[in-house]
């Protein structure tokens, strides 16, 4: 009988991949880097394209105009916009079935609207509002679509009402708007017929079960019952605040045009702002806001003041974001949740209570369990606040104002 063959051990006969060099390590990470950083080169070349045409005394003049009032009536704007903003997300996320209450959702969209106009981005400020709320409630994916369906109900009424004050009142783009307006329906109405046939298919794919589950979120979300006409109303006043801030801004700049000739050209500014090309907000507000001044009529250099003022004022607006990041940073916030300890889901008796002892017969050893874990929820907690916009949720279903 011959011996066995003796086999080479499984590692020594591996044959291991070279590591990379640090080169190409770093030949890797430069393009990352320019992709990460290529909106704000983008926002900051179309500043340095304006100075350089229209040069540093429009600036400095725009800034020079700002005076206290000015400061103040854009803080009180603000405070408008951010406590009806933050009522849109508690909306939006109890419809989603997600724990927000007003008070902690305000604090925390001012410091998100701080971080947006400090940091390069313009968006940097929702991600972490985003992160920070679907950890503290226990569903990181929930909180990130709470958060991205709360700002595409904002963008939905801009260009809502953007398409309408476009199409019918004077602007530089009234002609092209019309042109483009039957293409866009068009469009709507593929994509309305995509989602229907999508409805009706019998074996849909793995694909279209995750889309029509994310339409599905989307319409509790932002157009049942309870939640759409809050999200409507919010919208609609938040855009207001908006357009009224930039009127402002053009007083403060100089400019005597009437609020019907500026109302297209801050839509305009508006819509350039949702670009991810800026630099805290700043670039494409800007360079819009000079082409569409100079095309009324009104002056290049009378749309960079505008811009300019409108910028400072936002930011202004957002200064309580500050003073909430300090705060916040020296206490734990009073919205995050306990820790998740990591279990197998539990079985729902009939009537959706939980059984007290395992199923299975077995038996259950925890060991250091915090009380905090086990204590009650605030979603559980019956709603005690008397605020109109007040969405405190009973029994674990989301509730919505009752005035509204």
């Amino acid at each position: 009988m011959s011996a066995p063959a003796v086999r080479a051990p499984a590692a020594a006969s591996a044959v291991r991949a070279p590591a990379p060099a640090p080169a190409a390590l770093r030949r890797r990470a430069v393009p990352r880097a320019l992709r990460a950083h290529l909106g704000s080169l983008a926002g900051a070349g179309i500043l340095a394209v304006l100075l350089w045409r229209l040069g540093t005394g429009v600036f400095l003049d725009g800034l020079r105009r700002i005076d206290g009032p000015a400061l103040l009536a854009a803080l009180g704007i603000g405070l408008a916009t951010t406590v009806f903003s933050a009522w849109r997300w508690v909306l939006v996320a109890r419809g989603l079935r997600i724990r927000l209450r007003l008070a902690p959702a305000v604090g925390d969209y001012y410091r998100a609207l701080f971080l947006n106009a400090a940091l390069p981005g313009g968006v940097l400020g929702d991600v972490h509002r985003a992160v920070r709320h679907g950890r503290s409630a226990g569903d990181l994916g929930r909180g990130v679509r709470a958060v991205v369906l709360e700002r595409a109900a904002g963008q939905f009424a801009l260009l809502g009402v953007g398409a309408a004050v476009l199409l019918t009142m004077p602007s530089p783009v009234r002609a092209g708007t019309r042109h483009i307006a039957p293409l866009l329906g068009l469009a709507a109405l593929g994509a309305l017929a995509v989602g229907l046939a999508l409805r009706m298919n019998g074996t849909p794919s793995r694909r279209g079960r995750a889309l029509r589950a994310t339409l599905g979120e989307a319409r509790q979300a932002l157009l049942s019952r309870r939640n759409g006409p809050g999200v409507v109303l919010s919208s609609v006043v938040v855009l207001a605040g908006h357009l009224t801030l930039f009127v402002l801004s053009a007083r403060v700049a100089g400019s005597t045009a009437s609020v019907a000739v500026l109302t297209p050209l801050a839509v305009l500014a508006l819509l350039a702002m949702g670009l991810p090309l800026n630099v805290g907000g700043w670039g494409p507000r800007e360079g819009v806001t000079v082409w569409a001044f100079g095309a009324a009529g009104l002056g290049a250099g009378s749309g960079l003041g505008v811009a300019v003022v409108y910028g400072v004022l936002g930011l202004a607006a957002s200064l309580p974001g500050a003073v909430v990041l300090v705060v916040r940073r020296r206490a734990p916030s009073a919205t995050q949740a306990g820790p998740v300890v990591p279990g197998p889901e539990p079985h729902h008796a009939p009537g959706g209570h939980y059984p007290r002892s395992p199923p299975c017969g077995g038996t259950v050893t925890v060991t250091e369990v915090s009380s905090a874990t086990y204590s009650p929820k605030d979603s559980v907690r019956p709603a005690s606040s008397s605020l109109p916009f007040s969405a405190e949720a009973s029994e674990g279903r989301p509730m919505t104002p009752e005035s509204v």
